[in-house]
């Protein structure tokens, strides 16, 4: 298990239980307690959790957004599966949107060998297509965000509002038959918005781990997208929720 992954799985643990020991911690993913030390001070540092004395808790808000490298580690086998049931939805020669994220760079890996045209809203998905031999890339302008690598802004809103566009591969923060589909920065979720409304057919790619969730800023409902593009983790109550309230879903495994 790698560092990243082994803290992805801290924050799994510590939001299932709210809090645990060190101890617990360290029986659980099978390292020493030194070493779960030093991963609680890290992500005590990235704001997500509190330390206390022989154990951590979360203390995290809607507004946060764990570090990229660890959202990659979690969940990694269910976004390919996402990825790849997105790609076989996608015909050549399409114009496509593709949004920032874990999940959207996992969908770049899957069509980089395809003939298409692609806007990407992060320099993380841009990076990704810059050795496809194939995809005609159209930089968006706009600031790009720090760590996250996201292209947002006024002028990245006004440059997608002049386009027209066959398919947008939306990802979200949290989604749910209730509260929609969500993110964590406001800037971000203005980008999707404006991706949505010059898109023929949005595709929703979201994990089964951020159903259920709710974080700080509305993308939109649950039936804002076409498809909502998610792995066969869900729970059955959930996928007849979320089957209820959405306008379609694939199951991808």
């Amino acid at each position: 298990m790698s560092q990243s992954e082994r803290r992805a799985a801290i924050l799994e643990f510590l939001r299932a239980r709210e809090s645990a020991s060190v101890a617990e911690l360290g029986a659980q993913l099978s390292v020493t307690e030194m070493t779960i030390r030093r991963d609680l001070e890290a992500l005590e540092g990235e704001g997500v959790l509190k330390r206390f004395h022989g154990g951590a808790k979360i203390t995290a808000g809607s507004s946060y957004e764990p570090p990229l490298a660890v959202r990659q580690a979690q969940n990694a086998d269910q976004k390919r599966a996402i990825a790849n049931e997105v790609a076989n939805s996608l015909d050549d020669g399409s114009t496509v949107v593709i949004d920032g994220g874990s999940t959207g760079i996992a969908v770049a890996e899957a069509l980089v060998t395809r003939r298409l045209t692609v806007c990407p809203l992060s320099l993380r998905v841009a990076w990704v297509f810059a050795r496809s031999t194939s995809v005609q890339l159209l930089l968006p302008p706009g600031a790009v965000r720090s760590g996250e690598l996201s292209i947002s802004g006024a002028d990245t809103v006004a440059h997608l509002m002049g386009l027209h566009f066959d398919r947008f591969v939306m990802t979200a923060s949290a989604f749910s038959a209730a509260d929609g589909f969500t993110e964590w920065n406001v800037e971000d979720a203005a980008v999707k918005r404006a991706a949505m409304r010059n898109a023929a057919v949005t595709l929703a790619a979201v994990d089964s781990s951020k159903y259920g969730r709710t974080a700080f800023a509305q993308i939109c409902a649950a039936d804002g997208p076409d498809v909502v593009v998610v792995d066969d983790g869900l729970a059955p109550d959930a996928v007849s929720s979320l089957r209820s309230a959405a306008r379609r879903i694939a199951l991808a495994s």
